[in-house]
């Protein structure tokens, strides 16, 4: 029976304590550090050379769904009962709603430094030091809302914007497009940072540890992930037989041969196809 991934919001005191204590025992076992390790070996961009599979690529939203439940697996081994919630920051969004709770993820982090002082991830807890990373901080690091330089959420129409766009993904298939649901959803735009949208823009809202390759630092990565994830699912229900694309891979001589990963490839690490990623309604459902 398919499980369910609810609203952070909605969470009991109850549910939240066990996936807090799921996350702290994943981390102790040395298990998160590794996801962190993964996530930062996959962050390739367009400039780079190779394959990019996790970001700029039509292979985000799939790649990042395997990457949950690869998490959620590793939660569920130590509590059956826990699944990845998500956070809606199109409803939760100041910096003392869910999921920046006491109870949850902790708050902001202070002026000084970004440091996080509250909540079980705080440094001074003793159960989350920051190991693998881009910094040598040792401690988890926000700056929520960005105070000295201002950003705020994407809003539902930043989200819809991007779900009424029927088409999956276009050529040539990277940062640069500005048609199709992926790049509208991942939030890549030609002005850098300042033209980031949805996905994008809520690591810049974020801040510390979520920008770059180690965000998955921040615990608040999955709950984002999963609410990525469920525009994923409710874009699929809105344009029912859209595909994933491409459905064939770019032929040799053009310029994304070799650096995308098409409909029916294998999507590295795993042993996994997009098309075998397209439908996950038999493992989990969203409420």
């Amino acid at each position: 029976m398919a499980y369910v991934r609810r609203d952070a919001g909605t969470l009991t005191r109850a549910e939240k304590r066990r996936f807090v204590k799921a996350l702290l025992e994943v981390k102790r076992r040395g298990e998160y550090d590794e996801f962190v390790r993964m996530h930062i070996e996959y962050f390739s961009s367009d400039g780079e050379h190779g394959l990019r599979a996790a970001h700029m690529a039509p292979s985000f939203l799939p790649w990042h769904r395997r990457f949950l439940l690869d998490l959620e697996r590793a939660l569920r081994r130590v509590d059956s009962s826990v699944t990845v919630p998500y956070w809606d920051w199109t409803r939760h969004r100041t910096t003392t709603s869910a999921p920046w709770t006491a109870d949850l993820l902790g708050g902001n982090g202070r002026r000084s430094d970004h440091q996080v002082m509250t909540g079980p991830f705080a440094h001074r807890e003793g159960n989350w030091t920051i190991k693998v990373a881009v910094t040598d901080a040792a401690f988890l690091t926000r700056d929520l809302g960005r105070p000295r330089d201002p950003i705020d959420l994407p809003t539902k129409s930043d989200l819809e914007w991007a779900l009424k766009d029927p088409v999956y993904d276009v050529t040539p298939w990277d940062s640069t497009v500005t048609r199709g649901f992926r790049n509208k959803l991942e939030g890549w735009g030609t002005g850098g940072g300042t033209s980031w949208r949805n996905h994008n823009r809520v690591h810049g809202w974020v801040g510390g540890d979520m920008l770059g390759g180690a965000s998955v630092n921040d615990p608040v990565f999955w709950l984002h992930h999963a609410f990525i994830d469920l525009q994923w699912y409710r874009w699929q229900r809105r344009h029912r037989g859209a595909r994933y694309l491409p459905a064939a891979p770019p032929r040799t001589g053009e310029g994304q041969h070799g650096r995308i990963v098409a409909r029916h490839q294998r999507l590295p690490p795993w042993d996994v196809t997009p098309d075998e990623l397209e439908d996950v309604g038999r493992i989990y459902r969203y409420a």
